[in-house]
């Protein structure tokens, strides 16, 4: 089935939001959360999936969210039948405990646009009224696709504004890159449908790519879960970062939920600072925060990737980099779930190419051949 965008005519009327979840505990905190907010409106709730399925169809909601572990079918079976018959925007709104983050991680996977932790985990009432208005709004305006499993590398040239080279190889996971410079480092942020495109670009990647730190929008607990998911799938060695790990070639390292993470350098090589602080641009952790480090660490040894996400947070530290003489890379708007951060860091000049998600990976091959940027 091919992708549906959903652009409704959102700015003249509320986003209509369905709530499932079997908890009516839950359903009322979702609801007077939601109410609480001028442009959305709670539309029905419903406490499994035999009756979201019923509410779906008469009510014709812009959003749902979306329980898991839910009595008769649970939430991922659902989300699964959903996508396949009518797919729309979807939050799952998932516990902590590391066998719903494996079952969340899939749900991402199969058409999920983004994860909430289940309220009364880490939020205090603000907290989950932002987080929670900020996903809706994002989703409302999200590019919804059905599951796929990653592609291999395209063999067509990336839509690039730097001068282009021919990949090494075609065939991802298995070729060397042609620069061995230990100062190189490769640099990944994301957020709104993020760990989808995260996986797709690291499964078209050569396994010996320079050392890759990652900054994704995504609760804690998930994030261990989703690096350990990398680790198993891809050729990388992929972890969720530890205060202190050394970034090296054939390395992945997932910046942990709620800690920023920098890159610090250490003579010839990096290491990575994993440490608490305020949130930047309403998130910790912070693509800007570890793009500004990259800036000040790496200069220009390194490459900046920015992918899917809402709002701006990457567009300042991609700036950083690219002044700093790294190459900078932004998905393109077709491939984004949410055109958000790569457009910001376009609209302020940071971006020194443009490519769609299946051609990043070649034109991360290209920037690493490339001499630095002259600034």
């Amino acid at each position: 089935m091919p992708e549906r965008l959903i652009v409704p005519a959102l700015a003249a009327r509320k986003i209509r939001v369905l709530v499932i979840d079997d908890s009516a505990v839950v359903r009322k905190i979702l609801t007077s959360t939601i109410a609480a907010e001028s442009d959305l409106e709670v539309v029905g709730t419903a406490p499994d999936a035999y009756v979201a399925r019923d509410k779906i169809l008469a009510l014709k909601p812009d959003v749902v969210t979306l329980d898991i572990e839910m009595p008769r079918m649970n939430g991922l079976t659902f989300l699964k039948k959903l996508m396949q018959f009518h797919p729309m925007p979807v939050i799952v709104i998932s516990s902590l405990g590391a066998a719903s983050a494996e079952e969340t991680l899939e749900a991402l996977r199969c058409g999920a646009v983004d994860v909430l932790a289940k309220p009364a985990g880490p939020y205090s009432v603000g907290d989950l009224r932002f987080e929670l208005a900020t996903k809706l709004r994002a989703a409302a305006h999200s590019r919804v696709r059905p599951a796929t499993q990653p592609t291999m590398q395209s063999s067509r040239s990336p839509t690039l504004v730097i001068p282009t080279a021919k990949p090494t190889s075609t065939k991802p996971n298995t070729t060397a890159t042609s620069s061995s410079d230990p100062r190189q480092v490769i640099a990944v942020g994301a957020s709104t449908g993020g760990t989808s495109a995260i996986q797709e670009l690291l499964m078209n990647m050569p396994a010996d790519s320079p050392g890759i730190v990652v900054t994704q929008h995504i609760p804690a607990v998930f994030s261990l879960a989703f690096a350990k998911r990398l680790n198993q799938i891809t050729a990388f060695n992929v972890k969720e970062a530890v205060d202190g790990d050394e970034v090296v070639r054939g390395c992945v390292l997932i910046a942990p939920g709620n800690f920023h993470m920098l890159l610090r350098r250490q003579g010839s090589g990096y290491f990575v600072e994993v440490r608490n602080g305020p949130q930047v641009c309403y998130q910790r952790p912070s693509v800007d925060v570890m793009f500004a480090s990259v800036s000040e660490s790496a200069g220009p040894s390194a490459v900046g990737v920015l992918l899917t996400g809402m709002g701006a947070d990457g567009a300042q530290g991609m700036l950083a980099m690219k002044t700093a003489g790294a190459r900078t890379i932004a998905q393109d708007e077709a491939s984004c779930v949410v055109y958000g951060m790569p457009r910001e860091a376009v609209r302020m000049g940071g971006v020194d190419a443009i490519a769609s998600l299946q051609d990043i990976p070649a034109a991360i091959q290209t920037a690493l051949q490339l001499p630095a940027n002259k600034t």
